[in-house]
Order: C-alpha cells, then structure tokens, then sequence
C-alpha cells in the first residue's frame, strides 16, 4: 500500500481539495449571519434578502463578526439580483468576460439555499438531457420507463429540493436546446411525458443563468426565454481603486489556497497591471492626455488576478519571494497578445509610447524589452 506521513493522513478532506465550494469556505460566515439573522426569509431560504446582501458586500455583525465582501462594486446590482431570487423571475447575469458573473452567481446561491454545487454548463454540445433529465438506461432496458431509472438533472434536482439552480453560459447552449427552460421557468414544472408524470417545483426553486455576449459561440436568447429573466448587468470596474481592491482580495486568497511561499504583493506592483490593462482595455491613457491602440482581448479583472497570481508562483519559486517587474511581464504581454500579429503590435507601442516615458516604471520597461 502507499505510504502517507502522518501529517497528510490527518489532513482533513477539506484542506486537500484545491478549491472548496463557497458554502463551505464561508460555512463559518453564513452560519454568523444565521445566528444573526432575525428578519422573514422567502420560503426555503437560509438566510433573509438583506442578509444575502450582507454576504456578498461584507459587513460587521452586531456581534463583531466580520463579514468579508464577494463582490465589490455597487451594492443596488445586488439588492436587485436577490430580490428578483425572492419572486417566480429566474436571474439572468449579464457582462463581459471577467466580471464575476459566476463568482457571484456561486456566492448568491450558496448564502440562499446552501448549496452552489447544482450546476448545468453551458456548452455548444449540451443537450436537452442535461437541463430536464436522462435515463438509466440499464434499469430502462430491465424494466421499462419508471421514475427509477429517471436521471434527474440539477434543474430537476433543484425543482425537487426547492434550492437554486445555475446555469453557466447560457448563451453558449444551442439556441433550440435553451428554449427547454421555458416551461420550466414559466409554469415551474417539468414535464416527464414517458411517464405521463411531471415534477413540480417546490418554493424555494429559482434559477440564476451567466452569459455575456463577448465571446465566439454566442446564441442569442430567443424573446420568449429572455422573458422569463430579469437581467442585471455586472459592469467591470468603475475605478482603478475598486479594480485594485477586487485583485488583491483575490491574489490574496489564492496565495493561501495554493500556499504559495512568496510575500504578499506590493500594492505598487498591483496597480501597475491594473493601470496596463484599464489603458488598453478603455484606449486612453488614465490621465487622459493620449490615445492609446485596443488589443483584441478583453482584458478583464479575473485576466488581472490571474497575472498577478501566475507573478506571485514565478516570484516564489524561481526568485526572491518577492513579486517585481520581472515576474509579471511575461503574463501581461500573454494577456494582451492573443493575435499574434495585430496585438504584438499594440503591445510594442503602448511600451514605447507610454511605458518608457514613465520615470518610475523604468524597471518594468527593461523587464518587458528584455522579454520580447
């Protein structure tokens, strides 16, 4: 047999996942807010809609309890996204690639009915089955459609169980596969024709889709399903301040979830990647007195996290421990070139046009014409 010391053997199965569920990273919060939490909760619900707000905006419990923030933007966007969760209006989040569409949609149904784990990816190959349900097709051939060899799907689970169900770039789904949530969403049952059967929802059922229109494969929504959402737009970052925030809450977290040896990065090493691509992504420089070329990717703030993250791995692994220039350029020019032609070309001017020009980001500079 494999042998394990003994401080592997003891670990418990939480601390060897890679990442853990947002139900339980913050089982100690949301438990907090329940303890606390003494307004009406929809039916089915674990906490209250303004408790779920707490969660995701973070707060200070009568009690002292800290209550970190999932989502730092404006806290209107998320009043209005769970209070259309607390009405028969499914959750539609809209944006651009980066935006932490999924992070929240994670968040909203993890605080709301204690699970996120119900799931449906949305796919160019899903199929019907996927949303509505399969069969066990050994206990179909033995003994014939029966509810027993019904293979739920998480919608149908979630209808079951009264909980939240997600489903994770919708628009990438096949437009005639889509239009399987309509009945779902409009008469909150699901039809099991073979059986002469279908399953109703119990309260507490909702659904809460991701899509954003950027991407390759999109399928646009048909009137009819678009409909049955109401839509909230989460916008990227309003300020440098608010995206600078945003990536190192997350840079933080990921250096202890993968404990990565390296010191925390510097905020100045922070707000330069944040700089680069707020000036790329918008096509001015921050001060506003020069234009600059947009590279064809989006650049956005998870792009960021991940730059700032990969910097942190290079810093500790094969340098000093400490985050520089030279441990970031690498991944920043791999986020802003994605044409190898087009984008090498905006990358090489916004160097040598703004860049260069800036005094206290000479290092930075001879790092990314050193790595060229």
């Amino acid at each position: 047999m494999p042998q394990t010391n003994g401080s592997q053997a003891a670990q418990p199965r939480e601390a060897a996942q890679l990442r853990q569920a947002a139900e339980d990273a913050f089982a100690e919060e949301i438990a907090a807010l329940r303890a606390a939490d003494d307004r009406p909760r929809p039916p089915n619900w674990q906490l209250s809609p303004q408790a779920v707000v707490t969660y995701l905006m973070g707060g200070r419990l009568a009690s002292g309890f800290e209550i970190t923030p999932k989502y730092i933007g404006e806290r209107r966007l998320m009043e209005v996204a769970v209070a259309t969760l607390a009405t028969d209006r499914a959750l539609l989040l809209l944006g651009v690639p980066g935006t932490a569409k999924s992070w929240v949609s994670e968040h909203l149904a993890a605080a709301i009915c204690g699970t996120s784990r119900l799931i449906v990816q949305g796919t160019a190959g899903a199929s019907e089955e996927a949303i509505r349900y399969g069969w066990n097709y050994a206990l179909l051939l033995a003994k014939g459609p029966s509810r027993e060899a019904v293979v739920a799907s998480p919608v149908m689970r979630a209808m079951n169980e009264g909980r939240i169900a997600r489903v994770e770039e919708l628009t990438r789904i096949p437009s005639e596969t889509q239009d399987s949530f309509i009945t779902v969403l409009s008469e909150k049952t699901l039809p099991i024709p073979e059986l002469n059967e279908e399953v109703p929802a119990r309260k507490g059922f909702n659904l809460i889709a991701t899509a954003n229109n950027r991407d390759r494969g999109v399928n646009e929504l048909s009137s009819a399903l678009k409909r049955r959402f109401n839509t909230v737009v989460l916008p990227p970052p309003a300020t440098i301040e608010a995206e600078i925030a945003i990536v190192e809450t997350r840079v933080a977290a990921l250096g202890r979830a993968f404990e990565i040896p390296a010191e925390p990065p510097g905020a100045d090493q922070i707000r330069r990647v944040v700089t680069i691509f707020r000036e790329l992504r918008e096509g001015v420089t921050a001060d506003g007195k020069a234009k600059v070329k947009q590279p064809s990717g989006t650049l956005s703030t998870a792009e960021a996290i991940s730059v700032v993250g990969s910097g942190l791995a290079l810093a500790a692994h094969f340098g000093d421990g400490r985050l520089s220039a030279h441990d970031l350029v690498s991944g920043i020019a791999g986020a802003v070139v994605k044409d190898p032609v087009q984008d090498a070309i905006v990358w090489r001017e916004y160097l040598e046009t703004v860049v260069k020009e800036r005094t206290e980001w000479k290092d930075f500079y001879r790092a990314a014409r050193e790595t060229a």
